[in-house]
């Protein structure tokens, strides 16, 4: 049976890797007389000036800027989440934070999909772009659990497709379109004139959290697991991982904790080795002993980064 359309006028677009062509032509392809405000979160270097507000003025018709703290939500304009900053959608209002880092990212494009879906629920568009590992599709996951509509990039076009894949994996996706289809797709959306069939949505509860026995690769706090979309791991702090971002910090993590463990053993034998020529002759021995195991440590460790595999994500 076909669903009848509803019009939608909060659109929330994420991307990471090779997603910034791909925003260039949804903004292209977007009218003057666009109903919904846009929401667009691409991940950054916290360190370098964005100019994506300039780059996308030149693109299309709808006027871009960063978001700022409290500004008010007016259709027809595209706000984009700033550097090294978080974008929260309120009722009418916009938050910017420089919260806790969620999936590695700040801003983070599930944050962002989150805030909108509690606050507008079934009025939500949300949209995934190119990108590696996973962020977006825990907040694909509230859209649609609130009654949105949810939209990925085909993942054959991708540049980077495990964004897209992750979702298609984990969520209720209603459409995989081209670049070059989304701007159409997204004005139907919001108009209400697209007549296409979306997916039956169940408004569940919110779903329980357990502590996983793991800890938090960025403040060592206890980690809580949600159940019932995809894996999520959150600390008491804030800091929040989908499955494949924690597995990625932690091994970073554990291969930084490894070269702490060899400058420590290296820096010891070249104490203990320092030591053998400013002791008397009884305690010589038993301190070069002592600098040739550490040595030796340190090469087995050595030997462990240099041996270690490991397996891709995606």
């Amino acid at each position: 049976m076909e669903a009848t359309a509803e019009k939608r006028d909060i659109v929330t677009i994420g991307g990471s890797a090779g997603a910034v062509d791909v925003v260039k032509t949804i903004v292209r392809s977007l009218p003057a007389d666009f109903g919904a405000a846009v929401f667009i979160i691409v991940h950054t270097s916290p360190r370098l000036p964005s100019h994506m507000p300039d780059i996308l003025n030149r693109a299309g018709p709808l006027h871009v800027c960063h978001a700022a703290e409290g500004d008010t939500i007016v259709p027809g304009q595209i706000y984009l989440a700033p550097p090294d900053r978080h974008l929260i959608v309120a009722e009418n209002h916009i938050h910017v934070t420089r919260g806790p880092r969620e999936g590695l990212h700040r801003p983070s494009i599930n944050m962002t999909f989150r805030s909108a879906a509690g606050a507008y629920r079934e009025r939500v568009v949300g949209v995934l772009l190119s990108g590696m590992l996973d962020d977006g599709a825990s907040g694909m996951w509230e859209i649609a659990r609130h009654g949105g509509v949810t939209v990925v990039q085909n993942p054959a076009e991708a540049q980077f497709p495990s964004m897209p894949l992750s979702a298609l994996h984990d969520v209720p996706v209603d459409y995989e379109a081209r670049a070059e289809e989304m701007g159409p797709l997204l004005s139907g959306l919001v108009s209400g004139t697209n007549s296409s069939e979306i997916r039956p949505r169940v408004n569940g509860p919110e779903t329980p959290e357990l502590f996983s026995g793991l800890t938090c690769p960025e403040c060592r706090g206890p980690l809580w697991n949600r159940k019932g979309g995809p894996d999520e791991f959150h600390c008491r702090v804030g800091h929040i991982f989908s499955l494949k971002a924690l597995i990625d910090e932690h091994t970073s993590t554990q291969e930084r904790k490894l070269y702490e463990a060899l400058v420590s053993l290296e820096e010891g034998a070249t104490l203990t080795e320092y030591a053998t020529h400013h002791v008397e002759e009884p305690h010589r021995e038993a301190l070069q002993k002592e600098a040739g195991q550490l040595r030796q440590q340190a090469s087995a460790i050595r030997r462990l980064l240099d041996d270690r595999v490991i397996a891709p994500l995606s």
